[in-house]
C-alpha cells in the first residue's frame, strides 16, 4: 500500500466523521444555513426588495418570497451580468455557468466565492466516503479521467463565463493534478468528436483507475477505445479500472451495456451536481440514494410534485418530508438564488440520514443523454418546420431511442400527418435544426456524434386516438404528452 493511499484513508476517515456531525443534526444544520443566507444578503438589492431585515423565521421567508424559476429571477441576473454589485448576493459572482434555458434560450447561473468550493468539495467527499466504507484506496495511485466541457472561459465585466464542468476544471486540487487526465490542451478542444479521439490517444496506454462523466459520453469514449484496440474489453485495456463516477442522467439504462463493454462489474458513485448547486452524492455502496448536502450553503424546500401546479402549494423543509413522495426541489443558495425551482424532482429513500434519488423533472422532458429537452422546445420546432407549408399535423409525441438496431441513438418523432411533407427527410432536418438552435445540450450531442439527427416515424390515421382509448384516456382533459423520457407511449404506438 502506497503512502498516498494510506493518506487517503486517513483523510477519508476525517471527512466521514465531519459529515456525521451535521448529518445527525439535519434540522439544526438547515436552520443555521438559513440564518447565514438571510443575514449575508440583507443589504443586497434582492434582500431590500424582499424585506430580509424583517424575516425572523422560515414562515416569514415563504411569505415574502414566491417560488421562482429562471424567468422570474432574470431581471436581477441581467443586472449582475452587466457588472452591478450587491444584487442577489454580496459583491459580484466569480463566474456565470452557462446552461440550457426554456423560453429565454441560454441561462446564466451565478457562482460565488462562497458557493464555488462546495462544488469541488462535494465531488472529493463522494470519493472519500467510498474509500472509508470500502477500504479501497489503491486507485488513487492510478490515472483518473474526467470527461468534461472545455475549461476555456470568457470574461465580461470582471466575471468569467463558461460551462460548469469547465469552470470546475480550474479548481482540481494540486494532489490530483499529476493523476488527472486528459491534458489541459486536450480538455480545451471544443469539438467533441476531435476531443474524444485525442483523449483515446492520450489514455489508451495509461493505467486508468477512475473514469468519470455522463454515461452517454463515456459510452462513446469506450467505443472509440475498443475501435483503437481492435475490439478489446475496456477491462483488458485498463486492468485497474474499478470505479465509475457519474451524474446527469440515470445510469441504469446503460449499466448492462457498460458491463458488457468493460467485461466485468465495476463499483460506481452517483453524483447530483447542477449549475445551481451540488446537492447530493452517493455516500454508501450498500444504501439506496444519495446523501443530501445540508451544510453546503443551500437551504432546501420541497413541494409535492402532484401539488406543484396548484395555487399556493405548500412547501416542506427538512424534518417535514416523507420517503417515497415525489417532490419538486426548491433551493435558496449562497450564490444568490432564492426559492428557486431547479426543475428536478426527488424522492427520499431515507430520513436518517436524508438520502434522495432524482426521480425526474417537474414537467415532461427528455434527458436520456443529458439534453434536458422540454415540451416548449419540441412544440416550437414543429411550429417552425410546418410554417409556410401545407403540412398539417394531427398529433405527435417524441421519445428517445437509446438502443437502435443499428447506428447512433436518436430522438424519435412519432407523427400523425393529415397532409404529409413531400420530402420527409427535409422535414426532419428542419425539426432538427430548430432543436439545435433552441437547446445547446442537444446541439452538443449531435455535433459530438453521440446522437444522430431526428428520425420520424409516421403514425397511422387515428393511431393516437386508438392509443388513448386503449389506456382509458380518450376525451375529457386527457392529453398525449408531447415528449417522455421512456418508450412506453412510443412502443405502444408502433
Amino acid at each position: 500500500m502506497s503512502i498516498k493511499s494510506v493518506a487517503a484513508k486517513i483523510f477519508a476517515r476525517s471527512i466521514y466523521n465531519k459529515t456525521q456531525v451535521w448529518a445527525q443534526k439535519p434540522v439544526e444544520t438547515q436552520q443555521k444555513v438559513f440564518k447565514q443566507l438571510i443575514n449575508t444578503a440583507k443589504e443586497t438589492q434582492f434582500g431590500v426588495d424582499h424585506h430580509f431585515d424583517k424575516i425572523k423565521d422560515v414562515a416569514d421567508f415563504k411569505k415574502n418570497i414566491p417560488v421562482r424559476d429562471y424567468e422570474d429571477l432574470k431581471p436581477y441576473i441581467d443586472k449582475v451580468r452587466i457588472g452591478e454589485k450587491d444584487i442577489l448576493w454580496k459583491g459580484k459572482p466569480l463566474y456565470f455557468a452557462k446552461t440550457s434555458g426554456t423560453t429565454s434560450g441560454a441561462k446564466y447561473i451565478p457562482l460565488t466565492k462562497e458557493s464555488m468550493p462546495t462544488h469541488v468539495n462535494a465531488a472529493r467527499n463522494a470519493i472519500l466516503h467510498y474509500i472509508h466504507e470500502t477500504g479501497k484506496a489503491d486507485f488513487v495511485d492510478g490515472k483518473m479521467i474526467f470527461l468534461q466541457g472545455s475549461p476555456i472561459l470568457t470574461e465580461k465585466y470582471g466575471i468569467n463565463f463558461g460551462r460548469l464542468s469547465g469552470i470546475v476544471a480550474h479548481f482540481v486540487p494540486k494532489y490530483l493534478q499529476k493523476n488527472r487526465m486528459p491534458s489541459w490542451e486536450t480538455n480545451c478542444i471544443e469539438d467533441w468528436d476531435t476531443k474524444v479521439n485525442a483523449i483515446v490517444e492520450e489514455t489508451i496506454k495509461e493505467d486508468m483507475s477512475v473514469i468519470s462523466g455522463i454515461p452517454s459520453w463515456v459510452q462513446m469514449y469506450f467505443e472509440r477505445l475498443q475501435e483503437k484496440s481492435g475490439g478489446k474489453k475496456i477491462g483488458e485495456i485498463f486492468k485497474n479500472f474499478n470505479l465509475f463516477i457519474y451524474g446527469g442522467v440515470n445510469y441504469e439504462p446503460y449499466r448492462a451495456k457498460f458491463e458488457s463493454m468493460i467485461g466485468r462489474k465495476v463499483d460506481s458513485i452517483e453524483l447530483f451536481p447542477a449549475s445551481e448547486g451540488f446537492f447530493a452524492y452517493q455516500d454508501s455502496q450498500k444504501e439506496k440514494g444519495m446523501l443530501l448536502l445540508l451544510n453546503s450553503g443551500i437551504f432546501y424546500e420541497f413541494i409535492k410534485a402532484d401539488e406543484f401546479f396548484t395555487e399556493n402549494p405548500k412547501s416542506y423543509t427538512i424534518g417535514e418530508v416523507e420517503t417515497g413522495v415525489n417532490y419538486a426541489l426548491i433551493v435558496s443558495t449562497n450564490a444568490g438564488l432564492w426559492r428557486y425551482n431547479i426543475g428536478d424532482t426527488v424522492q427520499f429513500t431515507s430520513l436518517s440520514p436524508y438520502r434522495v434519488i432524482v426521480s425526474g423533472r417537474i414537467k415532461h422532458y427528455i434527458s436520456a443523454f443529458g439534453e434536458h429537452v422540454i415540451a416548449n422546445e419540441v412544440e416550437n420546432a414543429m411550429k417552425e418546420a410546418t410554417a409556410e407549408t401545407n403540412i398539417v399535423i394531427n398529433e405527435f409525441t417524441v421519445a428517445p431511442q437509446i438502443t437502435p438496431a443499428s447506428g447512433l441513438p436518436y430522438h424519435e418523432w412519432l407523427i400523425e400527418f393529415e397532409n404529409e411533407p413531400e420530402n420527409i427527410q427535409a422535414f426532419a432536418e428542419a425539426i432538427d435544426d430548430s432543436m439545435r438552435k433552441q437547446n445547446i445540450y442537444y446541439d452538443d450531442l449531435i455535433t459530438g456524434n453521440v446522437l444522430q439527427k431526428v428520425v420520424i416515424t409516421k403514425v397511422s390515421k387515428n393511431g393516437f386516438q386508438e392509443y388513448m382509448k386503449s389506456q382509458g384516456k380518450l376525451g375529457g382533459q386527457n392529453k398525449i404528452p408531447r415528449l417522455s423520457n421512456d418508450r412506453k407511449i412510443a412502443d405502444n404506438l408502433k
